[in-house]
Parts: structure tokens; sequence; C-alpha cells
């Protein structure tokens, strides 16, 4: 159904073009859920964003295509996407839902409008009534859509975002970390919530996240992404149980295993990469323990390992060597030890 076919995102900066999306390939079928995990920098919110072009003045869309349904969403003027998409075919469920509603208005107010702004035919009395249906679906008392946004809780004001998203019954949400600030309970409850709506409408969602443990309860399909590509995507049990990147190993590694009775967490050294003009390269490279030669020379291309198990990993095929080490905590501690060796000589060089 929803198609992103070498996707390309820059933003133009003081410090150079931020390539932050980088030929992002990937498909979300009906009522599917796909989740798109990886560390904060990594490019997922700019990918939700560029689909509905909810974009910063500096940033653009260099290149690619997005198809809905086999209409290229790329080909239309902004106008022609706000009144034809935005909402009615995709909506989208931002990270804070108190910064995404108005606060000046009730919540019941914004809905009315989102729903009379593409449906001139539905009377305020009729977008009203759809308001509250959604709230009691969602488990709020329907009365409260006259209440504003700072008089409800975190988890109500989710609730009612995801209302808001619901109320064009559209074809994909994109859901950009729409549990978070809500304890594990509230994250699970709104998740059930979202999850037999999408089951009861026929909608496709895109789950943005950082969170492991939710997209392996929740996703059909994970992508992980790093340095704007996805460098891993597979279904689920795959992801969590048998991934072959070294990244998504170390993702696994920094989750708690609850089957466990003690264990040590172990975390990823350094940080994403900035992305200003990359080299082509693994833009993993300085951060993975396995890396080699051909790993800062060349970007890996993409190789299926059966039923759809893709990874760019030129070490990929060692998978077994790399789960085994990945798993080990001086695997980690010694590439950390080396940027820090690396770090001092540059500042002794620098005295010098």
């Amino acid at each position: 159904m929803l198609e992103i076919s070498d996707l390309e995102v820059r933003y133009d900066t003081e410090h150079g073009e931020v390539h932050a999306v980088n030929g992002l390939s990937v498909d979300l079928a009906e009522n599917e859920t796909l989740g798109l995990v990886g560390e904060s920098g990594c490019g997922k919110t700019t990918t939700a964003k560029s689909l509905i072009r909810l974009l910063e003045s500096n940033c653009t869309i260099a290149g690619g295509s997005v198809e809905l349904d086999g209409r290229d969403l790329t080909d239309l003027s902004l106008k022609e996407l706000k009144r034809e998409v935005r909402w009615s075919e995709i909506s989208m469920i931002p990270q804070n839902a108190m910064n995404g509603f108005d606060p000046v208005y009730t919540v019941g107010e914004q809905i009315v409008e989102v729903v009379q702004a593409h449906e001139s035919d539905t009377s305020k009395g009729e977008a009203r009534e759809r308001a509250r249906e959604l709230f009691e679906k969602l488990g709020i008392d329907g009365d409260r859509i006259d209440d504003y946004p700072h008089q409800f809780s975190g988890g109500m004001a989710q609730r009612a975002m995801v209302a808001l998203a619901l109320a064009l019954d559209p074809k994909v949400i994109l859901a950009d970390e729409p549990t978070t600030a809500l304890d594990v309970v509230i994250q699970d409850r709104l998740l059930d919530v979202i999850q037999d709506l999408q089951d009861e409408m026929d909608v496709a969602m895109l789950l943005i996240t950082h969170d492991m443990s939710v997209v392996s309860e929740r996703c059909d399909n994970i992508a992980v992404m790093y340095g704007g590509r996805i460098v891993e995507y597979a279904d689920a049990e795959t992801i969590i149980k048998s991934p072959r990147h070294p990244y998504t190993l170390g993702l696994r590694n920094s989750f708690p295993d609850i089957t466990e009775d003690s264990q040590d967490l172990i975390s990823i050294p350094g940080a994403p990469p900035t992305l200003v003009d990359p080299d082509e390269m693994c833009q993993f490279a300085p951060r993975c323990p396995f890396a080699e030669e051909e790993c800062w020379e060349v970007a890996p291309e993409p190789v299926e390992y059966g039923d759809g198990h893709r990874v760019e990993c030129h070490r990929a095929d060692e998978v077994e060597y790399l789960r085994s080490e990945a798993e080990k905590h001086e695997t980690w501690t010694e590439l950390e030890s080396t940027e820090t060796d690396d770090e001092l000589t540059e500042t002794e060089v620098k005295n010098d």
C-alpha cells in the first residue's frame, strides 16, 4: 500500500548539508505495523515527516518516491498534499501530544475543525458526534471533548491525539514515539487500544521508537535505522532472535530480558554520526567492534538472507561469530578504550 523507494532528505545548515535520510526503501502493507527503531538522531522522525512533508524550511526531499496506492506523493504540490493526503489518507501522532494541540481551543473544536476542513458536507454536530465516539472507544468520557488540552493527563492527551489521528479514517498512521513520558502500564494500555482500533478500522501503522521491547511485542516487521539508512529489516521475531547487523545486536544488548535472573546490560560506545556531508563508508564503522578496512572505505550494499531479511553489513555472513562476540561485555568496552586512547593521542599531538 505504501512504498518508499530510495528516499533522500537533506537539511541545509551553516555547517554543511546534513544527509538525514539516505536512500531509504521500505514498504508498508494494509493493517501492518512496521516498527522503525534506532537511537535519537538516526533519521526516524525526519523519515515520517517527509512522507507528508511536515518539514522545516531548511529541509528538502532530494530524491526518491513515496507511493500510496500507486500515487507518488512527491509529485503533489504542498496544497494538494494538505487537502488530499494529510489526515484523510496519512495522519500522524507526534511525540508530545501536549505540543500537538492548540492550547486555546478545546480538543473537540480541533477535531471538528480537521473533519470539516476535509469533509465540507459534514456538519459541526456530526463531527462532534464522531469525536465523542472516538473518545469513548479510546476509554475517555465523550463529554471531555469540551475540555482544553491542559485539563488532560499525559495518557489522556495521547489518547485524544490518537482520536484526532483516526478522525478521518486514514489508511496509514505515523506514530512517532506515541508512548513517550508514559509509565509502562499506561503505555501498554494505550498500545492495546491503538491496536484494537487499527484492526477494527484496517489501518496500517509506522511505529517510530527507540524501545526494542515495544516493537518486539507490537510490530509485524521491524526496520532498524542508523545513519539515515535501514541497516536491517525483517519480521519482528527474526530481528529480536536472529539479527545479523552489529548495530542491531548492540541495541538488543541494551534492553533487559525478563527471562534472565540477572544480566549486565551492554551499551554501544560513542554517538550517532552528524551526517554532515558524510563519507562513502559504513556509518556505523566508528562504533562497530567488528569494523574492518573495507567498512571504512565502502558503504555496504543490502543483501537478502531469505524471507525478506535484508542487511547492510560487509560481515553479515559471519553471523555466528558476530552474535557470540556481541554478547561479551569486553567486545564493546575494548572499542570504547580504543576510542579514549585515540582521543588522548590527538590531545597530546595538539599540545605538542
